[in-house]
């Protein structure tokens, strides 16, 4: 009987540590690149990524609406949450994906939607974040992919709100209509003028020679 319940025991403890170490290896990032709906696809088809949510960050209102983000009357914009393994994935990667989704020289917001609802920000956690943020823009500036400057702000991470149910992979509930907003964005052309093939790498972008 003693043995059972000593082999019990260690079993549960096992699977707790398990459980446990699975909690801590589980990291949040935090970007805005333009319309959420757009931002979602490419970092969900990543090994190693177990949710994106969409929502809003950076204003200083509580629980904000997407038509009041939208009017452009709050500090917000609109941003994704990436809830990552980091046994799998590291924060680097999601930047070379960030970066390629994105024009990072557009200071009034993002393709076919314009204002600052709609600009780009990378939010880091931690200090970590913040010095891979800045080394990783500092390489595009350098690697001359775009001819004007890099504009994206590097930003502390303040608050994060869930956006409306209905936002949620929005790609995959109402596929049509995303599909026609996408298309007509401008977004995927531009970026296969850019990146082409490469659009969803996460290796290191390359120095353009």
């Amino acid at each position: 009987m003693k043995t059972y319940v000593m082999s019990f025991f260690l079993l549960f403890a096992g699977i707790v540590l398990v459980q446990s170490q699975e909690v801590k290896s589980m990291k949040e990032a935090y970007f805005a690149g333009g319309c959420f709906w757009c931002m979602e696809k490419p970092f969900e088809l990543l090994d190693g990524v177990s949710e994106v949510i969409s929502g809003y960050a950076g204003g200083p209102e509580e629980d904000p609406t997407y038509r009041e983000v939208a009017s452009g009357r709050t500090g917000h914009i609109e941003s994704i949450k990436v809830i990552y393994d980091e046994t799998k994935l590291g924060y680097q990667d999601l930047l070379n994906v960030f970066w390629r989704q994105i024009d990072p020289t557009d200071g009034g917001g993002q393709f076919v939607d314009r204002g600052k609802q709609y600009s780009t920000a990378i939010f880091y956690v931690d200090e970590e974040q913040q010095k891979l943020a800045e080394l990783s823009k500092d390489h595009l500036e350098k690697a001359k992919w775009f001819a004007r400057p890099i504009i994206t702000e590097i930003r502390k991470f303040e608050s994060f709100y869930r956006a409306e149910e209905y936002h949620q992979d929005y790609y995959k509930k109402s596929k049509f209509r995303y599909n026609i907003y996408r298309a007509g964005s401008g977004r995927d052309q531009f970026l296969a003028r850019i990146w082409g093939s490469e659009v969803n790498d996460t290796d290191e972008i390359p120095i353009k020679e």
